[in-house]
Order: C-alpha cells, then structure tokens, then sequence
C-alpha cells in the first residue's frame, strides 16, 4: 500500500441491500436462486428450482454478493450488471450496492479476493477468517484504496496480466493434450499398415481372458487390497497403477484365484467413456502379489511363445483394434462395454518376437520423454497457479 492511499471502512464504501424476493417469484422461477459462488473464478451458479427452507436475500444487478460462510475462500462474486432480472440467496450470503463515486466495483472484488483482505480479516475479526461474514461485521473491515482514477488503472492492468496468464495456461493445456494422444499416435503408427501379420487375440493367450472379483467394500481400511478401475483407466502408461485399490473382505480361497501375477494385463470392460473402453494395463513386478482385480477388468495372460506381454498391452493400443473395439462396444445403463467374449475376437498386428521387443523398446524409449514433459508441465501449472495470487499481492501493495 502507498502511503496516498486512503483507509476506510468497507461501511463508508458498501451499502448492504435490505430487499427480499417475493415468494410468488421465487416459486415461479422468475426470481432464480444461488446455489454457489465458485472458489477460484467468483462466478455465480443458479439453482435449477427456487425451493429453499430458508430466509432469503434479494440480489440486484451489478451488486458485490459476499457468501458468509467461504467469502476467506474467494467466493465473493459481482452480479451481472447487465441482468434484467434480479436473484436471490439464502441468508448465508449478503449483497451490496457500491458508492460509484468513491470505488471500482471490480478494483474492489480483486481486492476482497487477495492475501490482503483475509490478513484485514484476520486481524479485524475476534473469528478471524473462520468468522461467518454478516453485513455488521463485514462493513465494519478497513481497507485501504486509492484515488477512482489509480483503482481503474491497477484494474486494467491486473486483467491485462491475468489474460496473459490464462493464454499461458492455455498453451500449457494444448501442449498436456498433445502429450496425451503422441504415445498413441505413435504406437498406431509403429503397429498399422507395416504388413504384418494379422491374428485373433484368442489365438495369441494363454489362457481365456477372465473377468475379476466383485466382492463387498469394507471401510475400515482392513482387508485385502483389490484394485479399482482406474488402475488402468486412468494410467498415464501402458502400466498398471498400483496406487489405486480399496480394501474388500474376502477369503484367502475364494480371492487366490484373482490374484495379480507379473506379465497380467488388465483391460477395461465398461465405462462411461468409449476411450477408456478397452484400455490396457500390464503389472510388472518381481514379487509375488496379493492384490486382486474387480469384475469391472478382464485379466489377458500371453503365450509368451508368440507375443510378448509387454507389445501385448501395446497393441491394443493400437488405431485398428481401437476401430474394432468402438464398433463392438455396447452400451448398458450409461455404461459403453466389451466382453471378453468380444476381446477373444480382436484382430491384432503380430510381427515376429524379436521385432517385437524392438517396438517395446522404442515407445519404451518415448514413453520415458512424455513422462518428464508431463513432470514439466505440471510444474508449470504450479507457477501459473502462483501467478495471480502474486499480481493481487503486488497490486494492492501499490507496486502494480
């Protein structure tokens, strides 16, 4: 803060509205509810009825809307100025009307969502942060402003460095994206249209694919491990992500069965997204496992004398047997699905054993590079996220 600026309290600046919303509107829809106020963006989302137990409050136009219960958070919105209508809230929130003449109504929503205004609250409330902020409380808070000219001037250049923040987000997101479809892009390419061998899934196993377990959850953290769907949905590699299991009780007899073994790949049997349908995952581990798989994953063992497990779980992968899969998937409950009736059936590239371990090895290799890119733009995202917090701290420092 520069020492020109002016500390006043929030009282001198706001005017709590006092209007409440008929009932008649309210149970008409005309006069829409707020359901929340988001954390990060401060944007309001309505309630699809007007059903409420509750006191209400009535919501202008271009009004500051404060949610007394996470206003610390960052829910603390501005009202579309340019509504026709008004809404409402419960009495959890409160609305405020501004002195034009004196604030920037978004100078000041900036303001009330920093670093700063929370250190205000804390030190200005007996409850601190944790306080329910209520119209007496609140506009008893001083803040410190400049002159209208300096707020309009720190607004437009807080907005211009938030564009180039979520520009860069933007490319960091096209850039995540990219990532995520080069390993397949690559693997379709590595195994389509090479002129090799075409075979039936079935032919190349072991033994029948194998639907898992679907025993009963239990929660107190007891029991046996027993992966979850998205061990392998969700993995960003052809690995299986051991990180994702619950405890499910069930006899040692029963479960032996299911147990996970080196060289198992697990593919999807159903889920909401026809992406994820199919999707593989290999375990690889030196150890003997206890943990077992759920129904919701097909169990795939190789013949090792024809393919290898490791191009096995790749190959699925690939453009073609993907084609396969999208048309055979059916739908149930919401849910797109393969049997493994249906995955005996894939047609799968097969070149010779030791071009095999060649293909492995290069999206191996790949896979490798898209891992440490994805460390990166994770840490990017740290910084991006860290970004705005710092322009508001420099801002309302007098230092923008």
């Amino acid at each position: 803060m520069k020492n020109d600026w002016q500390t006043v309290l929030l009282g001198e600046i706001l005017a709590a509205r006092q209007e409440t919303p008929s009932p008649i509107d309210l149970e008409s829809g005309r006069v829409r509810v707020i359901a929340k106020i988001g954390f990060n963006d401060g944007v309001i989302q309505l309630r699809n009825g007007g059903e409420t137990k509750t006191g209400m409050i009535l919501i202008r136009p271009n009004d500051l809307v404060i949610s007394g219960i996470n206003a610390a958070k960052g829910a603390i919105a501005i009202y579309d100025p340019n509504a026709t209508e008004p809404i409402a809230a419960t009495i959890h929130y409160s609305s405020y009307s501004h002195n034009k003449d004196r604030v920037d109504l978004h100078f000041l929503w900036y303001l009330l969502r920093s670093e700063a205004f929370r250190t205000s609250l804390n030190q200005n409330l007996a409850g601190g942060i944790k306080s329910e902020l209520k119209p007496k409380l609140f506009l008893s808070v001083p803040v410190a402003i400049p002159s209208l000219t300096e707020q309009q001037r720190i607004v437009a250049r807080i907005e211009e460095l938030a564009r180039r923040v979520e520009e860069a987000r933007g490319l960091r997101r096209a850039a995540a994206e990219e990532t995520e479809t080069l390993v397949a892009r690559v693997t379709s390419q590595k195994l389509d249209n090479a002129g090799w061998e075409i075979r039936s899934l079935e032919s190349v196993l072991a033994e029948p694919p194998r639907n898992g377990l679907s025993p009963q959850s239990k929660i107190d953290g007891e029991g046996r491990k027993m992966l979850r769907i998205n061990a392998v949905s969700s993995s960003p590699s052809r690995f299986l992500d051991l990180s994702a299991f619950k405890f499910v009780d069930v006899a040692d007899k029963v479960a032996r069965p299911f147990e996970i073994q080196n060289d198992d790949i697990f593919m999807v049997r159903y889920n909401g997204d026809l992406n994820r349908v199919a999707k593989a995952a290999i375990f690889k581990s030196d150890f003997k496992s206890d943990v077992i798989y759920p129904d919701k994953l097909i169990r795939l063992r190789a013949d090792k004398s024809k393919i290898t497990p490791d191009y096995l779980a790749i190959s699925l992968g690939a453009r073609s047997v993907r084609n396969q899969i999208e048309e055979m998937g059916k739908t149930t409950a919401g849910q797109i699905g393969v049997s493994g009736s249906d995955a005996k059936s894939f047609q799968i590239p097969l070149p010779p054993l030791a071009e095999q371990h060649r293909i492995v090895a290069h999206l191996d290799h790949l896979q490798q590079k898209v891992d440490e890119l994805r460390r990166l733009q994770a840490a990017t995202q740290t910084e991006l996220d860290a970004l705005l917090p710092s322009i508001l701290a420099k801002a309302f420092a007098g230092e923008l």
